[in-house]
């Protein structure tokens, strides 16, 4: 498996979607051929074509890979591209004793501590490894993972991990420590982004010009990140899915389960949750997660520009 010319070790990525396209676009920068995998026809053929390899099943992409970087949604795609379905089998199977799973979802830390030993069972190294920072800086390889393993778990990710992130952060010596850092990050992304749409939305109630009232604001104390780049989305009247509702649904539920679980209040997440449930229900649970901003009543919101026409 590993490249004996140059040892490097063989890279294998499943899931190209916003976030897993960008990793392995840096992975194929820093020199690696990645190995790729996506349940999408015709996506990994289309990456391959640029550098690396389509794998037709996660059994091959297994079989043949030092390393595996899981980039899905959620624990049960997780579950799926290790354990297979049912129908078709994972790569776990087929991975070599003492090669690498990587694990970058935002999942439940109980979930991520479960499946390190149960993959250390089958002599597999583990890495919890969720990541956060937007397709973008995927793409150019400046996102943040928060990770958390094994020394030999670090020793094999090499530089693999930094070919990926400009911030590695690393939280622990097992498995956990790196969704429970994800969980309060995303505590706040969603909790930023409601805030932001509250915000936004009074000022259309009140009549206040939009696009002032984001030029100021993104000048002033009251700026967060997410208020900049959702409520940009929002005066476009774009709501194309860079992270959906649904997100947050499923991430500010993690947020309250983790924090149910030790009797934790969280007044401000349980609120934000609500927000997002109640736009997913309304319709929205596809669109971009900015779209939040739609539960509330009597305001006109920007129209993208095509529609003005």
């Amino acid at each position: 498996m590993t490249d004996t010319s140059s040892n490097t070790p063989v890279v294998g990525l499943v899931g190209l979607g916003a976030m897993g396209s960008g990793m392995a676009q840096s992975l194929r920068r820093a020199g690696h051929a990645p190995h790729v995998f996506d349940v999408r026809p015709g996506v990994a053929e289309a990456f391959a074509r640029e550098g690396g390899t389509a794998c037709d099943t996660l059994a091959a992409l297994g079989a043949q890979c030092d390393i595996v970087v899981s980039v899905v949604v959620n624990a049960a795609q997780t579950e799926s591209v290790l354990f297979g379905d049912g129908t078709t089998p994972g790569c776990a199977a087929s991975m070599k004793p003492g090669s690498l799973f990587v694990m970058c979802s935002t999942v439940d830390p109980n979930w991520s501590v479960a499946l390190e030993a149960r993959l250390a069972q089958q002599g597999i190294l583990y890495l919890d490894a969720p990541i956060s920072g937007g397709a973008a800086k995927a793409a150019s390889g400046q996102m943040t993972m928060m990770t958390a393993g094994t020394p030999a778990a670090y020793e094999k990710a090499g530089a693999m991990l930094d070919a990926m992130a400009a911030k590695v952060y690393r939280l622990g010596d097992s498995a956990g420590a790196g969704s429970k850092v994800k969980v309060i990050n995303q505590l706040l992304a969603g909790v930023h982004i409601a805030a932001a749409a509250e915000a936004m939305a009074l000022g259309l109630r009140e009549g206040v010009n939009p696009d002032a009232l984001y030029e100021v604001i993104t000048h002033s104390a009251g700026n967060s990140w997410m208020f900049e780049n959702r409520m940009a989305h929002v005066l476009a009247g774009d709501y194309t899915p860079l992270s959906a509702v649904d997100i947050f649904v499923k991430d500010l539920g993690l947020v309250l389960d983790v924090a149910r679980a030790s009797k934790f209040p969280l007044p401000l997440s349980s609120t934000a949750h609500q927000m997002f449930m109640q736009a997913s229900t309304a319709g929205f649970a596809r669109e971009d997660d900015s779209a939040v901003i739609k539960i509330f009543p009597g305001i006109e919101l920007p129209v993208a520009k095509e529609s003005k026409k």
